[in-house]
């Protein structure tokens, strides 16, 4: 399974890439699965839903099932947050995992960057960081510059990068 990433600043834009790129490898035939991670705590459980209950009520891992998906969710009470390696083989293999966020983790990524954002770049300082989509020009940029309303040509980026040209035909 290849690893690749978006990171960014909040408000860059990854979400919106991310959105827009998964149609542009799927249509290419790869099986693309993701993993966002998220600086404020989340919930999908509901108040008023049983499996709602069932985690208030204790439990450290409550599993969901319907026809159409299931979904694990695991209480952390207070266990430290998994790191990034700890929590990829919770996952079923695939072409390619996309990864949004830990920014501080070493698998190759794309910056998302905007100079309206008002953030330095974190391509200059990163070698994980294989290039950049951006709005607009980014001066000094030590790597390739992507144009981040161009969904195709991002995705081109990683297909090539990933060695996922052929992947189509697995």
């Amino acid at each position: 399974m290849e690893i690749f990433g978006l990171t960014g600043w909040s408000g860059s834009g990854k979400t919106a890439l991310m959105v827009r790129l998964l149609p542009a490898l799927t249509r290419r035939g790869l099986r693309v699965s993701t993993v966002k991670h998220a600086h404020k705590g989340f919930d999908i459980d509901h108040p008023g839903k049983d499996s709602h209950d069932h985690r208030l009520a204790g439990a450290t891992e409550v599993l969901v099932s319907s026809p159409y998906r299931w979904a694990l969710m695991h209480e952390l009470r207070d266990e430290p947050e998994p790191a990034l390696a700890d929590l990829l083989p919770k996952l079923a293999p695939v072409d390619l995992l996309l990864i949004e966020g830990f920014k501080r983790d070493a698998h190759a990524k794309i910056e998302v960057w905007r100079s309206a954002v008002g953030k330095p770049l974190i391509a200059r300082d990163d070698p994980s960081i294989v290039a950049v989509a951006s709005d607009g020009a980014v001066p000094g940029c030590p790597v390739p510059v992507l144009d981040l309303n161009d969904a195709e040509a991002v995705a081109a980026f990683v297909v090539e990068r990933c060695g996922l040209e052929g992947a189509s035909a697995r």
